[in-house]
This record gives structure tokens, sequence and C-alpha cells, in this order.
């Protein structure tokens, strides 16, 4: 039994002998044993503890419900906890906002809405009023479903109330304006929350650069960089990475560059996230001197590279001809105890026949078992499209029926050059 469940359990005991020498454990005792075996999941326990102190007559309050009911539905026992506000209500205990925004998010993130809303309407009936966390609720959820409209009205509904929004209910709401792609949308509610006294957070800024990046509005991304900074707000590292791979989609090497010597003077720490987008970035970009001397300082400062890096690396390398400096990369891999992926053996077999070493390839392709890395459709359609590249039509057709055989689909690209050679392959 672990250390923690046996001393929860004591706690009940010692609850039970307190009892038992005549002095009856107070409410506050027993919401308290009962609020850590829920947060340990004992529900069970928490349950029986739950009924026992009703049947020796201890009347628990509505922080003892609320934390029964919060733990039901954090395990998806709606119902269940539906049953305690029954209790609850009978004993006399009215359920309060904490209570009702408890059961409203439960169901909510059952997609159950329209129930949601009934209790929101027994809350009105009983004087409750929403407050910031309950409006909160049903704004995320509107806003994962696709209802931005209605959120918006929600946010107009809840200021009406006197209840400012928070800076993630906002941020909440940008977020989804934006996934909708209404990032013109997104930006006035950012702005609008600016003019009701609520400060973006990074946050809030890394959501609407991640947009406009996206839709190669890189300039305004860098505009809200420096706004960022002029309010006092430090860039994080997804702030970084963010527009650092919004700048290498435009090209604009030099611009990731300096991008990349601002944040290491800002003192925000790279992580792999960032290695990968500048390393692919500069790959892409044609910069592969600068990509293998940042591979290089990323080996020596002892970060764990996986095969990943490598096959950005060895991706690069292959569409830029340097083929055998891929192949010294592709080698290291398994020195460095390091397996290839499927696509890092797509890659290299790709580059081999682009570079007339069809044999070669071929061979790499027959060793991929050897690495518990079994060829895909991807991996076949390669190695055959390699061989009609080299003329190697016969090798192509036997490993177009082979791959049949083993129920992959075969490139439309491979019918067109059989249509247009005019080869008859029977498969």
């Amino acid at each position: 039994m672990g250390c923690v469940k046996l001393g929860i359990l004591m706690a009940i005991r010692y609850l039970r002998m307190t009892e038992e020498r005549g002095f009856e454990p107070d409410v506050i005792a027993y919401s308290t044993v009962l609020d850590c075996l829920c947060k340990k999941g004992l529900l069970k326990e928490a349950h029986d503890l739950f009924f026992e102190m009703i049947k020796k007559g201890s009347k628990p309050n509505v922080v003892t419900y609320s934390i029964l009911i919060d733990a039901l539905c954090k395990q998806g026992m709606i119902s269940k906890a539906e049953d305690i506000v029954g209790i609850m209500t009978k004993q006399g205990i009215k359920p309060n906002v904490v209570t009702y925004s408890i059961l409203i998010d439960a169901l909510c993130k059952k997609g159950m809405i329209s129930k949601a809303e009934n209790i929101v309407g027994t809350m009105t009936k009983q004087g409750i009023k929403l407050d910031v966390v309950t409006y909160s609720i049903f704004i995320d959820t509107l806003c994962k479903m696709g209802e931005v409209s209605k959120a918006e009205v929600v946010v107009d509904a809840m200021r009406k109330q006197g209840i400012e929004p928070t800076v993630v209910t906002y941020s909440t709401l940008i977020d989804s304006l934006c996934k909708n792609g209404m990032v013109s949308e997104a930006e006035f509610i950012g702005g609008t929350m600016r003019k009701q006294g609520v400060e973006p957070n990074v946050i809030t800024y890394n959501i609407l650069m991640d947009s406009l990046c996206k839709i190669s509005m890189v300039s305004e991304a860098e505009d809200i960089f420096g706004r960022m900074r002029k309010q006092g707000i430090e860039p994080d590292v997804v702030t970084y990475n963010t527009l650092m791979q919004g700048m290498f989609q435009l090209r604009r090497v030099s611009n990731a560059y300096e991008l990349w010597r601002k944040m290491l003077a800002s003192g925000q720490v790279p992580n792999l996230v960032t290695y990968s987008i500048f390393l692919d970035g500069l790959c892409k970009n044609g910069k592969l001197e600068m990509a293998l001397k940042v591979f290089q300082d990323m080996w020596n400062s002892g970060l764990q590279l996986d095969t990943i890096f490598y096959t950005i690396l060895i991706d690069g390398l292959c569409k830029a001809g340097h083929i055998e400096v891929a192949k010294e990369l592709f080698c290291q891999l398994s020195v460095r105890d390091l397996k290839p992926t499927v696509y890092t053996y797509c890659i290299m077999i790709n580059g081999l026949c682009k570079e007339g070493l069809p044999d070669e390839a071929y061979r790499l392709f027959k060793s991929m078992g050897d690495n518990d890395c079994l060829p895909n459709s991807c991996c076949y359609n390669v190695m055959i499209w390699g061989f009609f590249r080299n003329d190697y039509t016969s090798k192509a057709t036997q490993l177009l029926t082979e791959m049949v055989g083993k129920g992959f689909s075969a490139s439309n690209l491979f019918l067109d050059h059989i249509l247009q050679s005019g080869e008859s392959i029977l498969i």
C-alpha cells in the first residue's frame, strides 16, 4: 500500500477513534479527509466516508458536497454527481456558484450544452449569478465547437452583467477566431481587451503571431513582437519559435538568424523545437554549411539529438546533391544508438537514386528489416520510381509486383510512366 494512501486511511481511523472517545469530529475535519481521498482518486473510500458522515449526524456543508461532486465529475460520473446535488438540496443545503460551475464544466466537456444551459436556468431562478469562471466555461466550450459568434454573444452578455472577462477568457476567444481564419476579428478583440484595461499576456500574443505567420503576414507578427517588448512582456521560447518559422517560410534567412541571435542574447534558452525549426529552415534555404555547424554545436553542447535532427540534415544534404556527407550522417545513427525511421530511409533511398546509385539504394531498401523498420507504401514507391528513373525497368516491375502483393497502393506516376513508355507490366 502506498505511503500516501496509508496516511489517509490512518486519518480516517483517527476520525473514528475520536468518535469512540466521545468527541464528535466537525465538518472541517471530515471535509479535509474527504478532499484528500478525492485528490488521490480513492472515490470509493470518499463515498463511504461521506455517507458515514451523514449517518452519524454530522451535516456536510456546501464545501463538503462540492468536493465530492467535483471528484465524481472528474471521473466522468456526472449522473452520480447530480444525485449528490439532489441529496444536497433535500438536506436543505443550497448549491452555490462553485458547485454549479463544476457540474456545468463537466457537462460542457461531454458536449451536453443544453443540459448545462438548464443548470444556468436553475441558477437564475435561485438568484445565483454566474461568475467569470462559469461564463469562461461556456465560452471555451462554444469556441471548441466552432461556435465563435455564439461565444462572442456570451462575452457581450458577460460584460453587460458587469463581469469583466479575464485575459484567459479573451485569449480563448482570440484562439478560436484565429483557428477559424478570422485573424482580423481576433486582432479587433485584442484591441477591445486593451481598451477594457485587460492587458494581453505572452500566450495571447503568441496565438496572434502564430496565426499571422501561418498566412504569411510575418511583418505584422514582427510588429506584435516589438509591441510586446515595449509593454514589458518578455517573449518566451514559443514566441521566438513562431516568428523564426514564419521568417524561414518566407525565405528570410538573415532575419531568422538575427532573431536567433536576439533570442540567445535575451537569455531565452532554445528548446529542441527551436533547434528543429532553425536546422530545418537553414536546410530548406540551402544554408547547409551553417546547418552543419549548428548541428555540431548542438552535439557539443550535450543536447540529446534524436533521429529527427539527423533526418532533417540528411534531407537537406540529399536535396543539394551532397550524397556522401548524407551517407556519413546516416551511418552515424547506428554509431550513436539511434534508429532511422521509415522516412529517413525514404530520403536516403531517393537521394541515392537521384545520384544514379540505384543498386546502393536497393541494398539499403533490403536492409531496412535489420533495423526493425519494414518498408511501407512510401518506401516502395520511392524505390520503384528510383528504378524507373535509372532505366531499371525490369527491377521496377518486379518490385511493383511485390508491393501490390503486399497490399500497398502504387503511385499514379508509375501508371503515367508505363503509358508514356509503352511498357507492358503484368501484375
